[in-house]
């Protein structure tokens, strides 16, 4: 490494993010990189001890599931351990095409491909589909990976204000008519919790000739019949132009997808980067994810018992005076809104058998610093009583504010 570049590490920037996590881990309270000993479960082992799992998005609560562990052990007696190569030239399997051909029936489109992350799924895809004349349109929100995707284009990047469909409009109206918009959006948005608006989303691509892409990574196995996400959802499969999804949330593994009609997936092989020059899918999470699909689609109650889990919490979260926000899904913000408290709540509840993840400046703004709360379909409900509990006790200890809901509670029982 060049003394330069060094020098420059060193002294980076001091940012209040950076100086908020160098404070906590002056005070023991960095809450990053904690080491688990254990299966992603509703309890994990850290630092020998037994810590109640809020932090997972395992939703489905099948990563540890005997059926997906078989169906992996047995994907590497029969193929090994990796592909060796790209999906382009030695590396797509029978298993590869047998994924692509489930996951495009679920979720309702003629053709799928897939991609060894849900990362390279968002730089290869929306990199490539639009050109200089073009636009791509997002909501400020996005996932980092859709930001980057759009950065690695050579369209112009427009982004418009959370979920605020006039803002959108606005920006839509201003375009010219014949270049190619596409607007890209989460569908279940990753720290928020709130559902795209994508009825009124899909008319206004309608109206100013714009393409629609929804990024499910927090929404398959969630949402829609059956677990097939946003589209789903509204009876808006036809009208959605691209869905994707990833594995590594609902479908207990690691890879994702991108699904569409077959002239734009075969126009994907052909000029995706992030696929062409990446290494294929591993047989192993091939088949843990094939296996995954199979419970999601033949135990519609996992989604059942996600759901009840949900409203529960949110229901004893909102009673002990907690700030949710606008969540509509099993992703539960609770804003602390500082940095600082932020981190030492973290650390409070951890030490008090509670994982939680901490979100601060600058992934959200420095006034809307947050705990993400993830709910799985396995909690049991005395779990989640003992989190909320918790929870509500360490911001009491860290002073954090919270108001008194105890009237709202019982009169909307």
């Amino acid at each position: 490494m060049s003394n330069l570049l060094r020098k420059k590490i060193l002294t980076r920037e001091k940012s209040a993010a950076h100086l908020a996590a160098d404070r906590a881990q002056a005070q023991g309270a960095y809450p990053y990189f904690r080491s688990i000993k254990s299966a992603q479960d509703t309890e994990v082992i850290i630092e020998g001890k037994k810590v109640l799992m809020f932090g997972s998005n395992a939703y489905l609560g099948l990563t540890n599931h005997p059926k997906v562990k078989e169906a992996a052990i047995k994907a590497i007696e029969q193929y090994g351990t990796g592909c060796a190569g790209s999906r382009f030239l030695n590396g797509t399997l029978d298993i590869h095409l047998e994924l692509e051909k489930r996951l495009a029936e679920h979720v309702g489109k003629a053709a799928a491909l897939v991609f060894s992350t849900g990362f390279q799924v968002n730089l290869g895809v929306i990199s490539s589909l639009t050109g200089r004349n073009d636009y791509i349109i997002l909501d400020e929100y996005n996932h980092a990976s859709i930001i980057d995707g759009s950065r690695l284009s050579f369209s112009r990047v427009i982004k418009y204000h959370h979920n605020d469909m006039q803002d959108l409009e606005q920006k839509l109206s201003r375009l010219p008519a014949d270049a190619i918009k596409l607007i890209v959006v989460d569908g279940v948005f990753s720290m928020e919790g709130d559902i795209v608006k994508l009825p009124e989303l899909v008319t206004l691509a309608e109206r100013y000739g714009g393409s629609v892409m929804v990024d499910d990574a927090h929404a398959l196995g969630v949402i829609g019949e059956m677990g097939a996400g946003t589209a789903s959802h509204f009876g808006l499969t036809h009208q959605v132009d691209l869905i994707m999804g990833t594995f590594s949330k609902s479908l207990a593994s690691l890879g994702g997808f991108i699904a569409s009609d077959s002239d734009t997936i075969l126009y994907l092989k052909h000029h995706a980067r992030s696929l062409i020059f990446s290494a294929s899918m591993s047989p192993a999470s091939v088949a843990s994810t094939l296996a995954a699909l199979d419970i999601v689609q033949s135990e519609p109650e996992r989604i059942a018992r996600l759901w009840a889990n949900t409203r529960y919490a949110n229901t004893l979260l909102r009673a002990a005076g907690l700030d949710l926000g606008p969540t509509e899904t099993p992703i539960i913000p609770i804003y602390v809104r500082d940095n600082d408290h932020t981190f030492l709540v973290t650390k409070v509840l951890q030490d008090n058998g509670i994982f939680v993840n901490p979100v601060v400046a600058p992934a959200v703004p420095a006034n809307a610093t947050l705990l993400r709360l993830s709910i799985m379909a396995t909690h049991t409900f005395g779990q989640i009583e003992e989190a909320v509990t918790k929870i509500a006790e360490a911001f009491k200890y860290v002073g954090i504010n919270t108001r008194d809901t105890s009237y709202e509670a019982s009169t909307a029982c």
